[in-house]
């Protein structure tokens, strides 16, 4: 879909400063796994590219890497190649290279708990049942993070097989749906690399 469609060209702005934030957005490698409800966090970093003209095209820290600035902040943009059940692998690397705390590591991803279109703001939390989620607090040695769900909803009946769920593709009425979604995400990213993820939490969670 157009929405997502990756940039093969970058006009962002030169890099100053060190390093300050990692921002990553999960999913798994493959054209098979492009539109699927696993991806959300590697589709928002597609818009993401998008709105700030940047491409992650740079190989390093077992990720698809772009050295951005964001917001008046120079940002590690991150897409882990290491399939979604070891992401923390990836962010742990960039992480110790840059010396980036837990605290500014920003992490986006789906969540089937919560409905599709919604959009949810944490500082800090458990996994929960997302496993990429566990990598990367099992790498990083902690959970204070700051994380952006995005809402994919739940498996339509209890009995379908979850791993089967969460690799089904979404559909262009559900890419739709979660236009405004990713936007909004995108709108928090700015806000909280500023330094006001208080009021990312007020305008920009969807529920």
């Amino acid at each position: 879909m157009a929405f997502f469609k990756k940039k093969t060209s970058s006009i962002s702005m030169p890099v100053s400063g060190p390093v300050e934030f990692i921002i990553a957005g999960l999913g798994n490698p493959g054209k098979e796994y492009e539109f699927t409800r696993h991806n959300a966090g590697f589709l928002c970093i597609d818009v993401l590219c998008n709105r700030e003209n940047f491409t992650t095209d740079r190989i390093k820290y077992k990720a698809l890497c772009a050295d951005v600035m964001i917001n008046g902040h120079r940002c590690l943009v991150m897409r882990p190649q290491t399939y979604m059940n070891n992401s923390g692998e990836a962010i742990k690397e960039a992480a110790s290279f840059y010396k980036i705390p837990p605290e500014r590591c920003i992490v986006i991803f789906d969540d089937i708990d919560i409905s599709l279109g919604a959009l949810r703001i944490k500082k800090k939390g458990s996994a929960g049942t997302h496993n990429g989620i566990k990598s990367i607090i099992a790498h990083l040695g902690s959970d204070n993070f700051p994380r952006i769900k995005i809402g994919v909803g739940n498996k339509p009946h209890p009995d379908y097989d979850l791993k089967d769920y969460v690799l089904g593709s979404f559909s262009k009425q559900e890419q739709t749906t979660l236009k405004n979604t990713m936007e909004k995400a995108c709108d928090a990213i700015g806000l909280i690399v500023g330094g006001d993820i208080d009021k990312a939490l007020m305008t920009c969670q969807i529920r």
